[in-house]
């Protein structure tokens, strides 16, 4: 039998009925069907609150008087010889190391000032929260009067002050003295606040939705937070330096990682983007709404830590409206 020359045409259906065609099949199924866990924040987060080691500590300490005497001897020997082989030119060196030496002392002296300022704000809030839970008006007058000198020269806060001072000796207990303080003083620097917040939950979800590469989104989460956590320090205590900001967000991050709040998942974003939202979003860009909320929510944690007086009810941030807003341009919910 001679096989026929060309294609062959073989009909299977006889019948006119349309099949389907490549259009209309059903999407390939995503094997990975674990809900966004938020992996950057907890990283971050990990990394930050990690208690340091004793040993360690010693270890860079030590190591750092070592080599700071090497380098002291050895810039003492060089500018010596110098001025013993050409004067002109010695004395032109030891005065760039004098000029090293006071910006370094002036470092030194500004991150001190950092650390009291910070011990300072620390110990307002406390007697504030000591004076409303004793409800002492004399107390609270007390805690009003130092939280007004510490704004003391802030252009900023000159308008509140103002209006604090006519106002306050109309205030016969200490929640209405501590109510008025907030919504003259403390309002404008909350929603200062909270646009650092805002602002630094956006930018984390978008580099954890578009950054695919591994360890890009753990160190874009730990800069941001950082940066948000020393603004926030500056807005409310108008001071901020590299160690004092560290300090802050270990203490924040701590206090987190304790308690359990690096974790939010779909009971909490549901509500805010609608129901079942994640599961209809790429894994990535669920990661990035997770790390997004996870941020907010170190945010309000921060803004507590570095807030002269603690929350009234009132003024106390809600960290889902703080997403809703931050967050309610990176997606497209449908409700059709």
């Amino acid at each position: 039998m001679i096989p026929p020359k060309g294609p062959v045409l073989i009909n299977l259906d006889d019948s006119d009925t349309p099949r389907p065609g490549p259009s209309e099949a059903p999407p390939v199924p995503d094997l990975d069907t674990a809900p966004p866990t938020g992996q950057a924040m907890a990283t971050a987060a990990a990394l930050a609150a990690r208690p340091g080691s004793r040993l360690a500590r010693w270890f860079w300490a030590l190591l750092s008087g070592i080599i700071g005497t090497i380098a002291s001897i050895a810039a003492w020997a060089f500018v010596a010889n110098l001025i013993a082989s050409v004067p002109l030119l010695g004395y032109a060196v030891a005065v760039l190391f004098a000029l090293f030496l006071a910006v370094v002392l002036m470092i030194v002296i500004k991150e001190l000032s950092v650390f009291s300022r910070l011990k300072r704000i620390d110990h307002l809030h406390r007697a504030a929260a000591s004076a409303l839970a004793a409800e002492d008006l004399s107390a609270a007058r007390k805690v009003i009067d130092d939280l007004t000198g510490l704004y003391t020269g802030r252009e900023d806060t000159k308008w509140g002050r103002e209006r604090l001072a006519e106002r306050q000796g109309d205030m016969f207990d200490a929640v209405a003295l501590f109510d008025l303080a907030e919504q003259e003083l403390l309002a404008p620097l909350d929603l200062a606040a909270r646009r650092e917040v805002e602002a630094a939950a956006r930018q984390v979800a978008t580099v954890t939705a578009l950054v695919p590469l591994a360890f890009a989104d753990v160190a874009a989460a730990l800069s941001q937070n950082l940066r948000m956590i020393r603004r926030i320090a500056e807005i409310y205590g108008g001071r901020s330096g590299t160690l004092g900001s560290w300090r802050l967000t270990r203490a924040v991050m701590s206090h987190l990682v304790a308690t359990g709040a690096v974790a939010v998942g779909e009971d909490m974003l549901e509500p805010i983007l609608g129901g079942g939202v994640l599961a209809k979003l790429s894994r990535r860009f669920g990661e990035g709404l997770v790390n997004g909320a996870l941020t907010a929510r170190v945010g309000v944690a921060a803004m507590e830590v570095c807030r002269p007086l603690p929350f009234g009810r009132k003024a106390r941030p809600s960290v889902r409206s703080i997403i809703r807003t931050a967050l309610s341009g990176l997606f497209t919910s449908d409700k059709g």
